[in-house]
């Protein structure tokens, strides 16, 4: 998205990105806790349903076939997350899936480091435009999680099962850090409440709705 609409911009928010995937055990606990009672984060969830291997297949192609007629601009970013999640569920392409997983996420993990890299000119990095990409996103991030949460309690006021309200946090594309942190912080109020796993569902959410919500806005501000 930034390399479209700012290049000039793209090493500061990439470094801004990063930051705060470091940052989230540092920034969502104070703001759970602070929006939950004892009681709230003592909450246990129902046991999740066993997924059958046909929806698993299935959700990511019809993920991606409704990304892509209704939200072309998106579909390249959701694309690779579906290939990714269709080879592994699949099992017909093991030895592709075990290197996607392992020796070519290194490899493009490191490509991403050094392209990031060149964008920090210092010239260009050293600004006071810098801190406020900072600011904005401590700011963007901290109303995410606390929009999770309380939207989650708001869901447990019409619901037969309740919901732990901390898994709302998990929310945000920071995956699968986010989902720890909420299973951590239901740990310290019930060391026998186990909140990963339903954390995780939040937290891949988050994932494919910041893709479609960054291909609504090249969609509509590149055509202005």
């Amino acid at each position: 998205l930034s390399g479209k609409l700012a290049p000039e911009l793209l090493g500061a928010i990439a470094v801004a990105a990063y930051s705060y995937m470091a940052l989230v055990p540092l920034i969502q606990p104070p703001i759970m806790r602070a929006l939950t009672t004892e009681t709230e984060r003592k909450i246990r969830m129902v046991q999740l349903r066993t997924v059958s291997k046909r929806e698993k297949i299935l959700f990511p192609v019809v993920l991606l076939l409704l990304v892509a007629l209704l939200l072309p601009d998106a579909a390249p970013l959701l694309g690779m997350f579906c290939f990714g999640n269709l080879m592994r569920e699949s099992g017909v392409v093991e030895r592709l899936s075990d290197t996607v997983q392992n020796g070519l996420i290194n490899i493009v993990t490191i490509f991403l480091g050094l392209s990031v890299g060149a964008k920090l000119v210092a010239d260009k990095f050293l600004q006071p435009q810098t801190l406020g990409i900072l600011l904005l996103g401590v700011v963007a991030f901290g109303i995410g999680t606390a929009a999770g949460v309380l939207m989650a309690k708001l869901l447990n006021l019409c619901s037969k099962n309740k919901i732990n309200p901390l898994i709302g946090s998990a929310g945000v594309s920071a995956v699968p850090m986010a989902a720890r942190v909420s299973n951590k912080v239901g740990l310290e109020s019930d060391p026998q409440n186990f909140l990963l796993m339903h954390a995780m569902g939040p937290n891949v959410a988050g994932v494919i709705g910041s893709a479609i919500a960054a291909g609504v806005m090249l969609k509509y501000v590149l055509a202005m």
